[in-house]
């Protein structure tokens, strides 16, 4: 009777202790390659690898199998990924591929207790089927699968007015799964897309925080699930932002009286000085947004003078690759030297 006790306790030690366990597999031929494990705290990076979001680094094996355990991760669900490398690696463990064809990755919620796994599919395709204690870790995907049927029915619907229809029914349509699934971090997932200024969805919805009321319940919903963490004062700080921009934006009475255009007419004065004013630090916004944001670090630390070498290390990554990095840098900006790139910024 005391063995089976042993036993038992033995197979459940990884959540009587808060251990986590991620596994998975991958194609063999990426025998030696490096997988990473990154947390995801801030949901308008979940679109692509960020090198400040890893939390671990390890290594497929010859039969394609990785795995990641610890007991560091929140208690409380996060978002976070699992990123495989697929590319030559010539810098050793400070290699990082933000943008490598090859590499492939997943997002899923998971917290410090669970275990999950990441088998092949069907298809032998890896890193698109999971398997884990938390019910909620393959959300993520299921919004994914929406997401890529909303994409058909807008190629099947060209006409203003259709898409207007079909914006309507997939708003609903997704906003619904995210309250069904009781898990606001899936929530944000949504949002994050529905809300992306570079989709065609922005116009809709602004057009509907200013009448629907998910926006402000999802709001209430972080607060009692996630207090503390950072994502939920995003959360509350951008819609603020745009329920301005949504009210700024609707049409307005045309039955102006002489007061009102006064007002207005001095308003748009000091607007015109106070943007005049903000003109030049604009300009440099403006180039800053035509950069990765690894070359946004880059030109940063150019401009408090860092050598190659202290850039390198700083970014954990070799001086090589720094000057091909600096190099693009020049064409893109269309300078020849860091003094140039300084007085660039510096105006």
């Amino acid at each position: 009777m005391r063995f089976l006790v042993l036993i038992l306790l033995l197979a459940q030690s990884t959540v009587l202790f808060g251990q986590y366990h991620f596994s998975g597999q991958v194609s063999a031929e990426n025998n030696g390659n490096s997988i990473y494990l990154s947390l995801v705290e801030d949901y308008r990076k979940s679109g692509r690898v960020y090198l400040d979001q890893i939390v671990q680094k390890s290594e497929v094996d010859s039969l394609g199998h990785f795995s990641f355990e610890g007991n560091n991760l929140n208690d409380q669900n996060r978002i976070y990924r699992i990123h495989l490398d697929g590319c030559s690696d010539n810098t050793g463990s400070n290699h990082f591929l933000g943008r490598c064809n090859n590499s492939k990755n997943v997002l899923f919620i998971a917290n410090n207790k669970d275990t999950v796994s990441f088998p092949t599919s069907f298809e032998d395709q890896s890193l698109c089927t999971i398997t884990s204690t938390n019910p909620k870790s393959g959300l993520l995907l299921e919004i994914d699968g929406l997401k890529e049927h909303m994409a058909y029915d807008f190629a099947d619907y060209p006409s203003e007015a259709n898409k207007k229809l079909n914006l309507d029914k997939w708003f609903q349509t997704l906003h619904n799964f995210g309250k069904e699934v009781n898990e606001p971090l899936a929530e944000l997932y949504i949002y994050d897309f529905l809300s992306d200024k570079r989709n065609e969805t922005f116009r809709f919805y602004l057009e509907d925080l200013t009448i629907n009321d998910y926006y402000d319940n999802l709001s209430e919903r972080l607060s009692n699930t996630y207090p503390e963490a950072e994502f939920t004062q995003q959360y509350q700080a951008e819609i603020t932002t745009d329920e301005d921009l949504a009210s700024f934006s609707r049409p307005q009475s045309s039955k102006w009286n002489r007061t009102i255009i006064a007002l207005l007419a001095v308003s748009l004065l000091g607007n015109f000085l106070f943007f005049l004013g903000k003109r030049k630090k604009d300009s440099t916004s403006e180039l800053l947004e035509k950069l990765t944001p690894q070359e946004q670090k880059i030109v940063n630390l150019i401009l408090q003078n860092k050598t190659n070498k202290e850039i390198a290390s700083e970014l954990f990554v070799s001086v090589s690759t720094i000057k091909t990095h600096i190099n693009n840098l020049y064409k893109k900006l269309d300078v020849t030297s860091r003094d140039e790139m300084a007085l660039l910024f510096k105006k």
